[in-house]
């Protein structure tokens, strides 16, 4: 076991230890491990999906302090990432990614969520939003992936998420936080094996310009949505939030806020609560 296994294992004993839920699940014949805690509050379920490299645990800090304001809170891990396992046959494609994850939405939580994605868990959220309008109360996207961009940028994008040495890994510790973890810095060789992961290496290869999210499919976006930019972000192109603002649809909220990097539910998740709670109680969703 590698030190960042031996982290994610911690993460997940002391979530177990205040209440939360470890459980996997079969979906699609995958098998789907997710967090679920009951909440307290009023408003829907949460769903939160995470990004490319990334795990449930990214939530860690948030599952908690979310469940005082809602009344279930999951936390997913799409296959091949955290603890759901990768399937037998190998990586999944995008497509089938995002099928399970749907299909988790309707046969585990089996209930309308206030859908929360972050990054590349931000386009899928994005795309079931669109293709389940009725499976979704809310949005929210926390740097959200998927923005068309120019090819040129695009392949940059993309190209960026290829870690093979430790100074890569360096530099995307950096791109990832506002403020970068110094243990994540002086041990970038753990940071290297997230992006050595076979579904992160499957799905770089795999990704195309044309999967990125449409105009159409967010001016018809219909429920109330809330938009997460930090002014810190360096993994995004700022091309994206501009494409975001563009193209949502009127009623949609675009926060961009002071010191958040890619990944506020790490590093700010007090601030990013309080975020998601303030949008829920003024659409209604929380009391």
């Amino acid at each position: 076991m590698n030190l960042l296994e031996a982290a994610n294992r911690t993460m997940r004993r002391l979530l177990v230890a205040q209440g939360v839920e470890s459980e996997v699940r079969r979906v699609r014949g995958h098998e789907v491990h997710a967090y679920r805690l009951e909440g307290k509050g009023l408003g829907p379920p949460l769903l939160l999906v995470h990004g490319l490299g990334s795990s449930a645990n990214a939530y860690w800090r948030t599952i908690k302090p979310l469940s005082l304001f809602f009344r279930r809170v999951w936390a997913v891990d799409v296959p091949g990432n955290g603890f759901s396992p990768t399937p037998a046959g190998g990586p999944l494609a995008w497509r089938e990614q995002l099928a399970t994850v749907r299909a988790f939405l309707e046969e585990v939580v089996a209930e309308p969520v206030f859908l929360i994605g972050n990054s590349l868990g931000g386009a899928m959220s994005l795309y079931l939003a669109h293709e389940t309008p009725a499976s979704v109360r809310a949005l929210g996207l926390i740097s959200p992936a998927g923005a068309r961009l120019e090819p040129e940028r695009f392949r940059a994008l993309v190209q960026s998420f290829e870690v093979n040495t430790r100074a890569e890994a360096r530099a995307m510790t950096r791109r990832l936080f506002a403020r970068p973890p110094l243990p994540l810095l002086l041990l970038p060789g753990q940071m290297q094996k997230l992006y050595e992961n076979p579904t992160v290496r499957s799905l770089i290869r795999e990704v195309r310009p044309e999967d990125s999210v449409s105009e159409a499919m967010l001016a018809g976006l219909s429920m109330p949505t809330l938009l997460i930019w930090g002014t810190h972000e360096k993994l995004l192109p700022p091309e994206g939030l501009a494409y975001f603002r563009e193209h949502l649809p009127g009623h949609a909220e675009v926060h961009e806020v002071e010191g958040f990097g890619h990944m506020p539910q790490m590093e700010n998740p007090r601030p990013l609560v309080r975020k998601v709670v303030d949008f829920a109680r003024a659409k209604g969703l929380a009391g």
